[in-house]
């Protein structure tokens, strides 16, 4: 407040609400897993509202909602690096065990709580599915 950045000011009062709004609703004290899966639903609706504010050619909210997005990546962990993530579901495989496509629920339910705010999951479920495809 104190450095009048509005815009960081205006996101941060939307993440604590957001966290608050979770709180209430399932009555309960959010553990720092479930603030990163707050923080990852609203980093998810702001490049959602990226791509359909481009189709409708609205570049003055692209750029307020890009402005949000990247505040709010500043507050996840740091990113996996492609290596990192195919080393992970190479393991997840190998302790899984699986063989096929039909297997992935298994091994995605060994990935997601190790990689939950590292990686986008998006991108790990489709490596996950090239590597049970072949």
């Amino acid at each position: 407040m104190r450095a009048k950045e509005s815009e960081r000011l205006t996101t941060l009062r939307l993440v604590t609400a957001a966290i608050k709004q979770k709180e209430v609703d399932e009555r309960i004290e959010l553990d720092d897993a479930t603030v990163l899966s707050v923080l990852e639903k609203m980093i998810k609706q702001r490049k959602d509202s990226i791509s359909q504010f481009q189709a409708g050619n609205r570049q003055d909210l692209v750029a307020k909602e890009q402005s949000e997005l990247s505040i709010l990546q500043a507050y996840m962990p740091a990113q996996m690096s492609e290596s990192e993530i195919d080393a992970a579901v190479s393991a997840a495989i190998a302790q899984s065990g699986a063989s096929g496509p039909q297997e992935m629920g298994k091994v995605m339910a060994i990935l997601k709580p190790q990689l939950a705010g590292k990686a986008d999951m998006g991108q790990v479920s489709q490596r996950l599915k090239a590597r049970l495809s072949s």
